[in-house]
């Protein structure tokens, strides 16, 4: 496949496609004053609109859930879709034909080919379906029938037959005009000693569709005793089917992943149709390989990091696929889902146990049981001879980083204690604080180095500032002086950004007092400083959201640009007031720091020290002295 959208067409894409047109197609918008619109947040449920897009600036932001970004985000958001796919779907709406870097291949000869190889794959889709209901497919019917599945469950998930002649597809859709390399091409056909055959012979057929709904892919399923091929046979990797980056029924499971907040993983194609019919509609399963990161990425995005999100596996106690998902989730910075293990009695899978107990069964089986982490610490301590202090002490080392990478710190504690009753470790402090320490050394690593840049205008030191990765400590508190004018100050560097550059950008993070807003003080100046607004402010914002840390960030900086101000007039003495009101507490807060600091050493100071202290002290008195006076001249 082609590589990387040229960064260009990208641009070209946001300036061309409307945001409020866009938005229009999923929801009614009305005037909200100031040249926003507003309408019902499609991604939670409202009575009252608090939804706002504003044309101006290409963006959207929800002030109830938060949600925000530009229009790329808000298709991606709506449709599950991925980056590259909805700048090509919104790239189609406006005309532009893309360009891709990275490989040197024809974008136009590229995006042909998918076209022609989806086109392949829905035509083939049809001639299974069809062929499921002749003679030959008795066999396979009578499968579907032995395991519980009807005619009509069959269609509802396009499962059809496979002829076991050599090249009845392959005839078929020659007849339709494919090449011969595009079914080599597709997968659909292998290479013969007389041309092209057919892959796929004599075997049940399940269409693999990527979440846009297009069918990709094929998973064929052995019915006859004669078939010495592997029970399952998929399709082999091409430009549209990657096995890593598939998930069977996660065109049909996608809306309701995203509105329960909740994914159930099986391990076949029979488990996701008997979940699915038991009313479990969330359920996927993986296509010939091991759950990985690549499948993380695709249900982050359906559960959208939701911190009340779940993944329930069904995996059997031994499975290597079960291995493989503990070491996908291991790194719980990768997935914030709470992910659980859910095995059924004699470790029947869902078709099983369809069949042996029903329905009811198989929604109870996929009730939350087992957390995955307490799965895994069982797997670990179970290698250790937890008789021995050493054994013991190895099992620590082993288990303990697993469970300091659980975020919730309630949570954390509580796993911990229970992993000193696994150890069978008395003293549960001791292993209490050693997980809390090797938590703290992750987070160490984690976060983001000093702030580049000399001294700020003015005299305030920027070093040794640390700029926060994402909001924490206390909630912002609107009623403080200090977080408005934050506040405020941000609003307009983000939305005029000519009324307060040059002097923002002179601004270190350590002047917002704010955590959140140190944070989002710290993605303005990773895109290049407020300054960067001044030529083209769509761009700029696009730049801001791109260095957000993480969601959180993200949406609060569409918050920010979105906002109307509180005064009434917002012109360079408004912009000014906040400049200096913002450095002026900064400096005041220096002079408290050094002058308290003075006092608890008391005569235990050193000379030098006390002078340059004294020094100090003396020249940010009379740079707030001159603040209070000159105002925005003196900064």
């Amino acid at each position: 496949m082609a590589g990387r959208i040229n960064d260009d067409d990208v641009k070209a894409v946001r300036d061309a496609v409307p945001i409020d047109a866009v938005v229009s197609e999923y929801l009614q918008l009305r005037n909200a004053g100031g040249g926003n619109l507003k309408g019902l947040c499609p991604f939670h449920d409202e009575k009252s609109p608090s939804f706002q897009v504003s044309p101006g600036k290409g963006l959207f932001h929800c002030f109830g859930c938060q949600e925000g970004g530009d229009t790329i985000a808000f298709v991606m958001k709506i449709d599950h879709l991925t980056f590259s796919e909805t700048v090509e779907r919104l790239a189609a709406k406006a005309g532009i034909t893309l360009r891709y870097e990275e490989g040197g291949y024809n974008p136009s000869h590229q995006r042909g080919e998918r076209i022609r190889l989806v086109e392949a794959h829905k035509i083939a889709a049809d001639f299974y379906r069809e062929q499921l209901n002749g003679p030959e497919a008795e066999i396979g019917r009578k499968f579907l029938a032995g395991r519980g599945f009807d005619q009509d469950a069959a269609a509802h998930f396009g499962v059809g037959y496979s002829p076991a002649g050599w090249d009845h597809l392959t005839r078929f859709l020659r007849g339709k005009g494919f090449s011969d390399k595009e079914l080599i091409s597709s997968g659909l056909s292998q290479d013969g000693r007389r041309g092209p055959i057919d892959r796929f012979r004599g075997r049940l057929m399940w269409p693999i569709s990527d979440t846009s709904g297009e069918i990709v892919g094929f998973g064929a399923r052995k019915l006859r005793d004669d078939d010495n091929g592997p029970k399952y046979l998929n399709t082999p990797e091409t430009s549209i089917y990657k096995k890593s980056q598939v998930l069977y029924g996660i065109d049909l499971a996608k809306k309701d992943i995203a509105k329960a907040s909740r994914a159930v993983v099986v391990e076949g194609y029979t488990d996701v149709m008997a979940c699915h019919l038991a009313g479990v509609t969330t359920a996927i399963a993986t296509c010939g390989t091991a759950f990985g990161n690549d499948h993380i990425k695709i249900l982050r995005r359906l559960l959208m990091d939701n911190g009340s999100a779940r993944v329930i596996f069904t995996f059997d106690g031994d499975a290597a696929g079960q291995k493989a998902a503990l070491r996908a989730f291991e790194d719980d910075q990768k997935f914030a889902a709470e992910t659980y293990i859910a095995i059924a009695p004699d470790n029947m899978d869902p078709c099983d146990l369809r069949l042996a107990k029903g329905d009811d069964a198989v929604r109870d089986l996929v009730e939350p049981r087992t957390p995955l982490f307490e799965f895994a610490l069982r797997q670990i301590v179970g290698r250790y001879d937890l008789e021995t202090p050493a054994g013991r002490a190895a099992a620590l080392d082993e288990a303990g980083p697993v469970v300091a990478r659980i975020k919730n710190s309630s949570s954390q504690h509580e796993v911990a204690v229970q992993l000193a009753g696994l150890l069978g470790i008395l003293d549960t402090q001791f292993v209490v604080k050693r997980v809390g320490q090797l938590a703290r050394w992750a987070r160490d690593r984690g976060e983001r180095g000093p702030a580049q840049g000399g001294p700020s205008r003015g005299g305030l030191p920027q070093h040794q500032i640390q700029a926060p990765k994402a909001p924490a400590g206390p909630a912002l508190n609107l009623r403080s002086p200090a977080h408005r004018t934050e506040r405020e100050l941000l609003k307009l560097a983000l939305q005029k950004p000519a009324l307060v550059s040059p002097a923002f950008d002179a601004y270190g993070i350590d002047e917002f007092t704010a955590p959140p807003y140190a944070a989002v003080r710290q993605c303005i100046a990773e895109a290049g400083g407020a300054e960067q607004g001044l030529a083209e402010t769509r761009e700029y914002l696009v730049n801001v959201l791109d260095a957000a840390p993480d969601n959180t960030v993200r949406n609060l900086v569409t918050e920010l640009a979105v906002e109307v101000f509180h005064g009434k007039t917002i012109d360079e003495t408004y912009a000014g007031m906040q400049l200096v009101q913002v450095r002026l507490r900064a400096v005041d807060r220096r002079i408290d720091d050094v002058q308290g600091s003075l006092a608890r050493l008391g005569s235990n100071v050193a000379p030098d020290h006390l002078a340059a202290a004294q020094n100090e002290v003396w020249v940010l008195q009379q740079y707030a002295q001159s603040l209070r006076s000159h105002g925005a001249d003196a900064l």
